[in-house]
């Protein structure tokens, strides 16, 4: 037996071979760790802003339509930064971020720099004009993550399993780290046993 980084003792083997326990680990492209959401989101900002960087020539052609620009954007970028958002832990930091992220990339889309001193509400209304009424990166994170959570309790697999399991023992003393399931009653003002 021996003890992992939270003092749980650990011996998990798998075809007779002792597997070790670690703090993080990637599966799928996603990173998997300790300290929650956060070490996969940052990478994820990273790899969307790159994106954004590498198609530079796209945003600074005035022969292509800004509401044409901001579906390549969607479909491009957004895309890069969503992959498997549903399984991140969002707190206020994340949310920041993921705003911040946001707003760069409709900036830099629009030409707008900061020191055009142009607030980001109306870099939001610039890309509604162009677009029309649409969804913030934010709000699709929520969404797709609420729309998983209902797969999960609708469902009776092993992932409905885990999500209603509990581990034995107590949590720490303290500021509790959040989890997962803590991002939906703070969304809908439910308790978890009032879903379903």
């Amino acid at each position: 037996m021996t003890n992992n980084t939270n003092g749980f003792s650990t011996d998990i083997r798998a075809n007779g071979e002792k597997l070790d326990c670690v703090n993080r680990f990637k599966y799928l492209g996603a990173i998997i760790a300790d300290e929650g959401s956060k070490p996969e989101i940052l990478p994820r900002i990273t790899q969307a802003t790159a994106a954004i960087a590498k198609l530079k020539t796209i945003w600074n052609d005035r022969n292509i339509a800004l509401s044409s620009k901001i579906r390549l954007m969607r479909s491009l970028v957004m895309s890069i930064f969503l992959y498997a958002c549903e399984s991140w832990t969002l707190t206020a930091d994340t949310d920041r971020r993921i705003q911040a992220m946001e707003m760069r990339c409709l900036r830099k889309l629009l030409g707008i720099t900061y020191r055009d001193h142009i607030s980001n509400e109306e870099v939001r209304n610039r890309t509604r004009q162009a677009t029309g009424p649409h969804e913030d990166l934010l709000t699709t994170v929520k969404r797709r993550k609420m729309k998983c959570y209902g797969h999960i309790t609708r469902s009776s697999g092993l992932a409905k399993t885990i999500l209603e399991g509990t581990v034995q023992g107590g949590r720490r003393r303290g500021r509790q780290k959040k989890r997962w399931e803590d991002n939906i009653p703070e969304w809908t003002g439910m308790t978890l046993g009032a879903e379903g």
